[in-house]
């Protein structure tokens, strides 16, 4: 990377001669977590590269950058559930977790941050707290963790949330989000992020060698991209994650889709519940009421005929008075 790290073409002649022959669309890129972990663990200067962009480092300040959780590329994996993140020792100093995760399993936060505090407690009995290494970690995600605040670059640190003091510089939580690299900010595009997402993103031969004459962390990373894509035994792990991805998806949803459907019976069931208590309490209502209205009838029939029989007694008392006195 140049040291203001602006983007130098390659000549086309500079290309490899199966990178220039090479057409039509990828059978894996680098969204594929097999793939992503493949070019990275084969070829130290992408790896390099890389870093320097997502840091914001030029070449000279990148001493070392040291897999420390290699795998054997191309064995097959019995455990399709084992994880392709890479851990990296930088300059023997900074611990950075790289992970391509582009299925929106809904836990990445606390996923993210679990991953990050393993990082970081690498301390060994007697080490003294302040021999602890800086840790990073960084997620390629294809998808928007906070659609009220998306980005295409995010950094998170353990802060004071009154006067954004930092608590500790040791810990960093970094997320490029691969579905909105039109966010991209000046800085983010200063320093080549968006072509690293653009790059991981390609689905065509022709996308690849046009990114590789930007620069030459492009150019290796799209030799390497296609001098493993010819090897029989790295295709069929990408395979291999891939069937497991949407194994995975297609679980997801139909569990999703499970869920939904019995959300819906559920509030079927309570409105149905709802309608016939509210049909079941207007009729008990309306009977009360026809109820009150017959009994108010009966009294005011009773109380009628009461007064009839005060009048009719007032009238007897008067006839059996005038009957005395004229007996009188």
């Amino acid at each position: 990377m140049n040291p203001d790290n602006s983007i130098i073409s390659i000549p086309s002649d500079t290309l490899s001669p199966s990178l220039q022959s090479a057409h039509g669309p990828l059978l894996y890129n680098m969204t594929n977590d097999y793939m992503f972990r493949a070019v990275l663990q084969t070829n130290n200067k992408v790896l390099r590269g890389l870093i320097c962009s997502l840091l914001h480092l030029s070449e000279e300040e990148i001493l070392s950058a040291e897999i420390i959780n290699p795998i054997i590329l191309g064995k097959s994996i019995e455990n399709k559930e084992f994880h392709l993140d890479i851990h990296v020792r930088l300059n023997n100093h900074i611990l950075i977790n790289l992970e391509m995760q582009v299925a929106d399993r809904r836990n990445w936060q606390n996923r993210s941050v679990i991953y990050l505090c393993r990082t970081f407690d690498q301390l060994n009995r007697g080490q003294d707290y302040n021999e602890v290494l800086p840790s990073i970690h960084i997620g390629f995600l294809d998808y928007t963790l906070f659609e009220e605040s998306p980005e295409f670059y995010a950094t998170y640190k353990l802060i004071n949330v009154k006067n954004n003091t930092i608590y500790s510089d040791n810990l960093t939580l970094s997320v490029v989000n691969l579905s909105r690299i039109d966010l991209a900010t000046e800085e983010d595009k200063k320093f080549q992020i968006d072509h690293w997402a653009k790059l991981f993103k390609a689905t065509t031969w022709e996308e690849i060698t046009m990114l590789a004459s930007k620069n030459n962390y492009f150019n290796e990373a799209s030799n390497t991209m296609i001098q493993l894509s010819a090897k029989d035994e790295i295709c069929d792990r990408c395979r291999d994650r891939a069937e497991y991805d949407r194994t995975i998806r297609t679980y997801e949803n139909t569990i999703d889709r499970t869920i939904r459907t019995y959300e819906n019976t559920i509030a079927q069931t309570v409105n149905e519940y709802e309608s016939t208590i509210a049909q079941t309490v207007n009729e008990y209502k309306n009977t009360i009421a026809q109820t009150v209205n017959e009994y108010e009838n009966t009294i005011s029939e009773k109380d009628a005929r009461i007064q009839q029989l005060l009048a009719e007694n007032e009238r007897l008392k008067t006839i059996m008075k005038s009957h005395d006195a004229n007996r009188s």
